[in-house]
């Protein structure tokens, strides 16, 4: 009998596994010996605070690369067709969501073999759910070009969007450019445009704002400097 492809949500910080992850995602967690992950040595640090049976130079921690071929997919998922389990981690979140590992949950898909997903927390569901925004009909981005005019375009066609579909906006931006973004956002959108910032979830240090874009160009925006963050806008 084949194995199963266990996606195991990681932490979004430096928290007690505990505080966010239900009791049969840490015990299914502790109990797995093979692992494709984004980060090595980031899986290492999650599963270390797990404090699983075995020492954790045992286990079998494969990276799954960025863009993996089909030769790799099929290499990782070769413990599952001698009948050993698998674990999917990213390095925060939900696997398959804003990560790579989609792919190999589509090479379990065809080879027929078991995927189930385990729950925990995922940043863009979080910072949806605190923004009061359209839940029913939403959209995420990524990441948003790095140079000022491409940034400010992407903005603007969100807002755009937005308005035309009557739908929230997700988007994230590497911690250290957050006060650049936020700068982006009080000049490249309309006053009356709604925005949400969510940083730190599920942190002690946790702040989630919202406010019109009129109200975000009176803000501190270095508040926000170097924190991971979603945002989220709404027209």
């Amino acid at each position: 009998m084949s194995g199963t492809l266990y996606l195991v949500p990681n932490l979004l910080g430096a928290v007690p596994p505990g505080n966010v992850l239900p009791a049969r995602t840490i015990d299914v967690a502790r109990g797995l010996a093979h692992w494709a992950v984004e980060t090595p040595k980031a899986a290492r640090a999650f599963i270390k605070t797990l404090d699983p049976p075995q020492p954790i130079a045992t286990l079998l921690i494969s990276e799954l690369g960025t863009a993996p071929s089909a030769q790799h997919l099929a290499a990782l998922l070769a413990p599952l067709r001698d009948g050993a389990d698998l674990g999917l981690l990213s390095d925060a979140g939900c696997p398959g969501v804003a990560d790579p590992g989609a792919a190999l949950v589509a090479a379990a898909h065809d080879a027929r073999l078991r995927v189930v997903p385990l729950v925990g927390p995922s940043a863009i569901l979080l910072a949806l759910m605190a923004s009061g925004m359209n839940g029913q009909s939403f959209a995420f981005h990524g990441y948003l070009p790095v140079k000022a005019d491409a940034r400010a375009d992407a903005l603007r066609r969100m807002e755009n969007d937005s308005r035309m579909r009557r739908q929230a906006q997700l988007f994230i931006e590497t911690p250290y450019r957050n006060e650049a973004m936020l700068g982006a956002i009080a000049t490249a959108l309309q006053p009356g445009t709604l925005v949400c910032v969510a940083a730190d979830l599920t942190l002690p240090s946790e702040t989630i704002e919202r406010c019109s874009v009129r109200e975000w160009k009176k803000r501190d925006h270095a508040r926000f400097a170097k924190r991971p963050a979603l945002f989220v806008l709404q027209a």
